[in-house]
């Protein structure tokens, strides 16, 4: 799921509501709880709400150790952040974890502090990027956002609305039903043509390879194609098997 869809509250507790859809989505596996639906687990039901809850209890209990140490290119913690992260939440002393990483008590206390300055500064630098550019930005020259798992983030993904705009004119010989005329070769164009494909498939439904063809060669004969570059680039993620593919 696009980061800039999740509320932080959303990144802490691991899943989203999807009022369309009037489910729960679990953004690590994106399996849905519908809500009007029980959900049987282990020898109890459990209603939506509830059983997603569960649902990270029991299969993403480690949810919070994959954020602190995930490749999204929006985490910017070294290695020495990462293991003092991992170290706070566990239920060792600040004595205890100075220990473990040779260092004196006051220097993880100190630690714990410069953290806590830092999330005060990222707080007042969202409030003025949203109040600047999000609120007043002229809507032409507008930078179209990057999705999370975006891989090798270069100049290619720096696309206005305009530059969006012209590319998809050019590349589609129609909008509805959806039919690309040409994939070029230029990456720039790439990532917007492949972010104009996304809009067919739905957040929060895992699809088999057969259903990811059978929508790609709906818009572009050589499909496969198109499905390698949605996972290239980090559109689209699949598990080991090749039989379930979701968005990311």
């Amino acid at each position: 799921m696009k980061i800039e869809n999740l509320s932080i509250n959303d990144i802490k507790q691991g899943y989203v509501f999807n009022d369309e859809l009037n489910c729960y989505i679990c953004i690590t596996c994106a399996k849905t709880y519908e809500v009007g639906e029980i959900y049987r687990i282990g020898d109890r039901f459990f209603e939506a709400s509830k059983a997603i809850e569960l649902h990270m209890e029991l299969e993403h209990s480690d949810y919070l150790e994959k954020m602190i140490n995930g490749d999204s290119k929006y985490n910017t913690l070294t290695e020495n952040q990462k293991q003092l992260f991992q170290l706070f939440i566990s239920d060792l002393s600040d004595k205890e974890i100075a220990k473990k990483v040779e260092v004196s008590t006051s220097t993880i206390r100190h630690q714990k502090f410069m953290f806590r300055e830092k999330a005060k500064q990222a707080k007042l630098y969202l409030a003025l990027y949203e109040s600047v550019f999000e609120e007043k930005s002229n809507r032409g020259s507008t930078i179209i956002p990057i999705h999370e798992h975006a891989k090798m983030v270069d100049e290619r993904y720096v696309v206005t609305e305009e530059e969006r705009k012209h590319i998809l004119e050019t590349s589609f010989e129609s909008m509805n039903p959806l039919k690309l005329k040409v994939f070029s070769s230029k990456e720039k164009k790439k990532v917007v043509i492949l972010s104009k494909i996304l809009e067919k498939f739905e957040y929060g439904k895992q699809y088999s390879e057969k259903e990811v063809n059978q929508i790609l060669k709906s818009i572009y004969n050589d499909f496969a194609t198109i499905r390698r570059y949605l996972i290239e680039y980090g559109f689209m993620s699949r598990n080991k098997e090749c039989t379930k593919y979701w968005l990311t």
